[in-house]
C-alpha cells in the first residue's frame, strides 16, 4: 500500500458525481476512506465488506465486541438493517438528517462483526451531503468511527488525517474544515428512549 492516501476535495454543498463515484469505487474495491460528516471526520468502509471491517478494527485497536456505528442515507435505508418500531420511525424521521446515533435492533443483513452480542446496531444518518451522496451511489451503508490521534482527539481537516493516518487509509475526502464534537447516542431498543451519550444533538425530548 501506498504511504500517501490520496486527498479527494469534494464540494460540501453541490458534491461533484464523478468525484463521489470514485470514492464509492475505493470502498467497492475493500478499501478505507476518510470523509466529513456533520460532527467530526469519520473512517470508514463499506459494511459489507468483512475484510476491510477487520482492517478498521486493526487501525482504531478496537476489539470485536464494541462494534462500530454505520451510515444509512436515509429511513428507508435504515429499515433494511434496523427493526424499526411506529416509535422509533417517528422519531428518527423528526430528528434524521442530523448529529445523533440510534441504537436500534439489527436485522440479519447486518454482518455479525457490525453488531453487538444484544443484536443491537448504532445508525447515522448526518446532514452532510457528501457521505450521504457516497453512501447512495455505493449502495450499502459505510462504518463511522472517528478520526483522532494517538491521543484520542479529533483530527479537525483532510490534512491532519492524512498525516495522522498515512498508508492506512486509502483515500480522504476533504470536505472542509470541521470543528464540533460527537454526536448524541440514543438507544430507542426499549419503548422508552435511553441516552447513552450527549452530545451536538438536543437531547432535551428525550429526557
Amino acid at each position: 500500500m501506498s504511504q500517501k492516501s490520496i486527498v479527494l476535495k469534494i464540494n460540501s454543498d453541490n458534491p461533484q458525481p464523478r468525484l463521489i463515484r470514485q470514492v464509492a469505487d475505493v470502498l467497492r474495491g475493500g478499501g478505507i476512506i476518510a470523509y466529513p460528516t456533520d460532527t467530526v471526520y469519520g473512517i470508514g468502509c463499506d459494511l459489507m465488506n468483512k475484510k476491510a471491517l477487520e482492517r478498521i478494527y486493526q487501525i482504531k485497536r478496537r476489539r470485536h465486541d464494541k462494534p462500530f456505528s454505520f451510515i444509512c442515507y436515509d429511513l428507508t435505508n435504515i429499515s433494511q438493517y434496523a427493526k424499526l418500531s411506529n416509535y422509533a420511525y417517528k422519531t428518527m424521521r423528526r430528528f434524521l438528517p442530523g448529529p445523533y446515533t440510534f441504537i436500534l435492533e439489527g436485522t440479519k443483513l447486518v454482518p455479525h462483526l457490525a453488531m453487538t452480542k444484544r443484536k443491537t446496531v448504532g445508525i447515522r444518518v448526518p446532514a452532510n451531503n457528501i457521505c450521504l451522496h457516497i453512501v447512495q451511489e455505493l449502495g450499502n451503508p459505510i462504518i463511522n468511527t472517528s478520526a483522532t490521534d494517538p491521543d484520542g482527539d479529533v483530527l479537525p481537516d483532510a490534512y491532519s488525517i492524512e498525516e495522522v493516518y498515512k498508508g492506512r487509509v486509502d483515500l480522504v475526502v476533504d470536505g472542509g474544515y470541521l470543528v464540533s464534537g460527537p454526536s448524541s447516542v440514543v438507544s430507542l431498543v426499549n419503548p422508552e428512549p435511553e441516552i447513552i451519550r450527549e452530545g451536538e444533538g438536543d437531547v432535551s425530548d428525550f429526557l
